[in-house]
């Protein structure tokens, strides 16, 4: 089935340096303000522009009844073309991940290098949360008409009792937006909902990803383990495995100058 591809919200971290740009992809729930100083950071160590996306039904970007990673990869190619930009290093961390290496794995001719920040070419099967965190964010009722800082504080009470880890409460409360007075969640919590078994699994592929990828996962987080090496070698066989000490799914916050590190170094590989 075609979909049509969305025109994405997307920043740009202008660098000096020639190279293909780096454009980040977030995870499920997340948005293009989790890579901010990142992106900072990146274009400070190596020069390279850098651009961090909305995933569709996510942060600014458009809402659609269809979320798969066939299209979310359409509306990257999209983007990627209307910003006259032939070849990329794309980095993505979670679905944002999976939608890079669906892309990398359609259009190789667009992705210089890829980077997938702890995720893996399978089914995730370290997801048995999530649609409890749905299903909490929908729940949450707020009046009208109350200060913004009234509103996250009577969110996150409504979360607390199926949500219990703080930094999950904090991250999903960065959805919470206000529009004239009232306030929802800028998330398709109905679409990715829906979609909850695209978005935990991944497309079949048969030829594979010849160019340099990295698998950069948090050595406390359990969704890139041995049982994935196989997949991962058979779709990417330039792939380099590496895990940082200490940090959880959340790569980049849990360990973020480790994580810049290893971009800048693979950026370096030739």
């Amino acid at each position: 089935m075609f979909c049509r591809p969305l025109p994405l919200s997307y920043v740009v971290f202008d660098g000096p340096a020639p190279q293909p740009p780096l454009v980040f992809l977030h995870g499920l729930r997340g948005s293009k303000g989790n890579f901010r100083a990142i992106a900072r950071a990146l274009v400070q160590r190596s020069g390279r522009k850098v651009l961090t996306v909305d995933a569709r039904n996510h942060g600014e970007s458009p809402h659609s009844p269809t979320m798969s990673y066939e299209a979310m990869s359409l509306d990257v190619q999209r983007l990627l073309r209307r910003l006259h930009i032939p070849k990329c290093v794309l980095v993505g961390h979670s679905m944002g991940g999976k939608t890079a290496m669906t892309l990398a794995l359609q259009r190789p001719d667009l992705v210089e290098r890829l980077v997938s920040v702890d995720i893996s070419p399978t089914e995730s099967v370290a997801v048995k949360d999530f649609p409890a965190y749905i299903s909490a964010m929908r729940r949450v009722s707020i009046p009208n008409g109350i200060p913004r800082s009234t509103a996250r504080r009577l969110a996150e009470d409504q979360l607390r009792p199926a949500i219990q880890v703080s930094a999950v409460r904090q991250f999903l409360l960065t959805n919470l937006v206000e529009a004239e007075g009232r306030y929802m969640w800028r998330v398709n919590l109905e679409a990715i909902s829906h979609h909850m078994a695209n978005i935990v699994g991944f497309p079949v592929f048969h030829a594979p990803y010849p160019g340099p990828t990295l698998f950069l996962a948090g050595s406390d987080s359990p969704y890139v383990s041995s049982e994935d090496y196989p997949e991962i070698e058979r779709l990417f066989p330039e792939a380099e495995i590496q895990y940082i000490p200490g940090a959880g799914h959340w790569v980049h916050s849990d360990k973020s100058q480790d994580f810049i590190t290893a971009i800048c170094n693979f950026l370096l590989l030739p």
